[in-house]
């Protein structure tokens, strides 16, 4: 069972996938956002070539846990995920990931051009690779 990692931003979409087993999680793309809504074309895409059964989108939640305007976007994002591909989409708690990719960057000395292009596929397979180990603990 595959499981799609999605960090949505205000231009960028990052993609992650999981293994067959769900143990890791692969950076897949950059899926730039669209006004015509064509991500979700790309975004099901995904899911068909991947055979992917659950998604599960990052939630920007504030530092006190409460969830602000860009939160709210990501809830709206991801009821629509939903409703168009018909399969379970989780929110999860993804505050710092992006901070995180980013420092993992710099710290490989990854040049502000190539880290540009990949910070938000990055962001992705933190937050899924977080939701996979959440879920083997149980």
């Amino acid at each position: 069972m595959r499981i799609l990692g999605l960090d949505y931003g205000d231009r960028k979409i990052g993609a992650a996938v999981s293994d067959a087993f769900g143990w890791t999680a692969q950076g897949l793309e950059v899926i730039e956002r669209r006004r015509d809504g064509g991500e979700f074309d790309r975004i099901a895409e995904l899911v068909k070539i991947y055979e992917v059964e659950e998604i599960v989108v990052g939630l920007p939640k504030n530092m006190n846990g409460t969830i602000g305007p860009r939160g709210e976007i990501c809830i709206e994002f991801a009821s629509k995920l939903r409703e168009s591909l018909n399969i379970p989409v989780h929110l999860w708690d993804e505050r710092l990931t992006t901070v995180s990719a980013e420092r993992t960057l710099l710290e490989a000395d990854v040049s502000r051009k190539k880290r540009k292009q990949v910070v938000d596929k990055m962001a992705a397979s933190l937050i899924l690779q977080n939701y996979l180990d959440s879920k083997s603990k149980r």
